[in-house]
């Protein structure tokens, strides 16, 4: 008997947890794709015109960060979908080390 009241609990808790995710749904969150990053002066930056190149510390071909409100959530990799660019998912970022950056 005691096997089933924890079945019952676990579907509860599921439903209930169902129900939470159901409500944020909804929240609009930031989605960013990073190429790179790089530091240069403000001398440099001023510099900069129509054509100027800014190395960046990632190769060429190497998967890009996908982040989400700033937390990087996973890797991807640029793509073609007709006239538009898009990202397609790669590595997926372990939930425990996305919430250790929260």
């Amino acid at each position: 008997m005691a096997e089933e009241t924890t079945a019952a609990e676990d579907t509860k808790t599921k439903h209930v947890g169902i129900e939470n995710l159901k409500v944020l749904e909804n929240i609009d969150v930031e989605l960013t794709v990073e190429v790179g990053r790089t530091e240069i002066t403000i001398r440099d930056l001023l510099r900069l015109n129509e054509g100027s190149v800014v190395e960046l510390e990632r190769l060429a071909g190497d998967p890009l960060d996908i982040l989400v409100n700033n937390t990087k959530i996973a890797r991807g990799e640029v793509v073609m979908i007709g006239e538009r660019f898009g990202i397609r998912f790669g590595e997926i970022v372990d939930p425990e080390k996305r919430m250790e950056s929260i």
